[in-house]
């Protein structure tokens, strides 16, 4: 059987507007993401962009915040590097220099903490006799998550992980 195509609601200037409001006080959006949800409520070009100056004009949408926002999240909650948080801004289209920004307020400190936690705390999950196979896979891991090689490669030798 031919499963219904769920059809998604279309919605007036004035109501899309209110949902906008909404959707952008529930939590930080970046411009895209407000301009793609407006553009799947059906509206038109004109409409969209009238809406998203209206946002950012009553201070419901501000990129710099949403990019710090952003920044911050995923760094204190996923643990992720710079270098994935610069690949997520991207993704949103947030601007370089606004990244630039959102990137500026980490303390360097934290930042080498939080990598040394996140490898030490894999180190104790990685079942692997060659020290390194381990120590590679260490590296693998943090590069991953988006942190950046001279750093990793410190942590490792000061760790003494996989050696």
């Amino acid at each position: 059987m031919d499963e219904p195509i769920k059809k998604q609601k279309t919605f007036t200037p004035q109501e899309a507007k209110r949902k906008a409001e909404s959707y952008c006080a529930y939590q930080e959006r970046s411009q895209q993401e407000v301009r793609d949800k407006l553009y799947g409520w059906g509206l038109h070009k004109t409409d969209v962009e009238n809406i998203i100056g209206y946002l950012i004009e009553e201070n419901f949408l501000n990129e710099e915040r949403f990019a710090k926002a952003y920044a911050l999240g995923k760094f204190r909650i996923k643990g992720w590097g710079k270098i994935k948080i610069t690949q997520g801004l991207k993704l949103k289209q947030v601007s370089t220099p606004l990244i630039k920004i959102a990137l500026k307020q980490f303390d360097p400190n934290d930042y080498f903490e939080k990598l040394t936690t996140i490898i030490i705390k894999k180190s104790n999950l990685i079942k692997e006799s060659d020290p390194y196979k381990k120590r590679n896979k260490l590296y693998q891991y943090a590069l991953g998550r988006g942190y950046e090689n001279n750093l990793i490669l410190e942590v490792l030798k000061d760790n003494d992980l996989g050696d």
